[in-house]
């Protein structure tokens, strides 16, 4: 059983409102100048440089401005079409931001390195061209294999100190980043769905990001996550991509599909049979103060809880961890960081944060950050395999 605290949220949306519109304005125009001038760098490096003959280079730079639009037209099919539609749009558009990547870091690298050497010429432009495409297929064709497949059951064991022994291997599974959308439908929702029962949690968390659209578009490639049951509920948390998708209308939906929203506030759970118990606690996004929201606010969620009481919290910014550990929190669950999902990204997402992927310890709190259950852009990974987390929890030893 769980007892709800109260619990804060933000000023009302119309008072919120022209902050997210300067917000969306900078986003754009910071997105677009990006866009243009990748793309003109790859047109540069891939097809000027390297003076390949008609009609190959009208080809070529046809082929990199249709990629540019894409980008830009997928976000909104996203958010203005239903996502039989918009999947015409985001797939492309989704593959081509996978090899927009891996094209970025090998130009960035070989320029370098063919800059060190004095290399240069038409046919070292050339080669290189050719070298770096076939290099690109064959890192998304591994990643597509990789990301296609779906998550894999991760179980994950960890030894909290002020763990009730009476709840000595608990199963808390966690979903994170499963992002239902153009590319993730609801048959995806369904598997997962399936295998989070088959492990018979006695709990379930779902640490933001549930969605990349609205509820308008994406209610019915929901459904399946209604069928989600544990012992003890299923807990929800907002991440950064529920706000960009209407967060309160989503707060709302999960609600009808059954699950708890946790916004900065608390439960107790109560295990019936041992009488033990512990306590879920939630934070917003940080993207909501940003929105004109409260964002993670730690200390509202803790609020009355006795200092001697385990705690996990649900934060989908492994970044709130700071603030977290400092106020005594055991366990938090986070997300958000997708383990890097294309690798070499891992070591660009360590710039913001320390806690990438998997668990780690700051004195006696203890973090786990999951790499993710479905993807976002590319539907590609790269040494950063998609999971659905089996967290085992034992009391430590006497």
């Amino acid at each position: 059983m769980a007892e709800t605290a109260g619990q804060t949220h933000g000023p009302a949306a119309s008072s919120s409102r022209p902050r997210r519109t300067l917000l969306l304005a900078v986003f754009i125009t910071i997105a677009l100048s990006i866009v243009g001038a990748a793309h003109a760098y790859f047109a540069l490096r891939l097809v000027m440089a390297p003076h390949w003959p008609e009609p190959f280079a009208r080809i070529g730079n046809l082929a990199i401005l249709a990629g540019a639009l894409s980008l830009i037209a997928a976000p909104i099919a996203e958010r203005t079409l239903p996502p039989r539609a918009a999947r015409f749009v985001a797939w492309p558009a989704a593959l081509w931001m996978g090899a927009c990547f891996y094209w970025l870091l090998g130009l960035w690298l070989s320029d370098a390195v063919l800059g060190l050497a004095g290399l240069s010429g038409i046919e070292v432009a050339r080669g290189r061209a050719v070298g770096l495409g076939l290099l690109t297929l064959a890192l998304m064709a591994f990643g597509l294999r990789s990301g296609l497949r779906g998550p894999q059951t991760n179980p994950v064991h960890i030894t909290l100190r002020r763990w009730p022994k009476l709840l000595d291997g608990y199963r808390v599974v966690q979903l994170s980043d499963v992002h239902i959308g153009a590319l993730l439908r609801r048959e995806f929702a369904a598997r997962v769905v399936a295998q989070v029962h088959a492990q018979k949690p006695d709990l379930v968390v779902v640490t933001g990001d549930l969605v990349d659209g609205s509820v308008q578009h994406l209610a019915a490639e929901v459904l399946p996550f209604g069928s989600l049951r544990a012992r003890h509920g299923v807990f929800f948390v907002t991440g950064n991509h529920d706000y960009f998708s209407g967060a309160e209308r989503w707060t709302r939906k999960v609600r009808e599909l059954g699950m708890t929203p946790l916004r900065n506030t608390h439960v107790t759970i109560t295990d019936a049979a041992s009488a033990a118990s512990f306590e879920l606690a939630g934070v917003d996004d940080p993207t909501g103060k940003r929105m004109g929201g409260s964002g993670d606010d730690v200390s509202a969620a803790l609020r009355g809880i006795a200092a001697d009481r385990p705690v996990i919290l649900l934060a989908h910014d492994p970044k709130t961890f700071d603030k977290a550990a400092r106020a005594g929190v055991d366990l938090q669950l986070s997300g958000h960081t997708h383990g890097g999902q294309l690798w070499p990204f891992n070591y660009f997402v360590r710039l913001a944060t320390r806690f990438v992927a998997g668990l780690y310890r700051v004195g006696e709190a203890q973090i786990y950050v999951s790499c993710g259950t479905g993807f976002w852009g590319p539907p590609m990974r790269v040494a950063a395999p998609a999971e659905v987390t089996v967290i085992v929890l034992h009391s430590a030893p006497d």
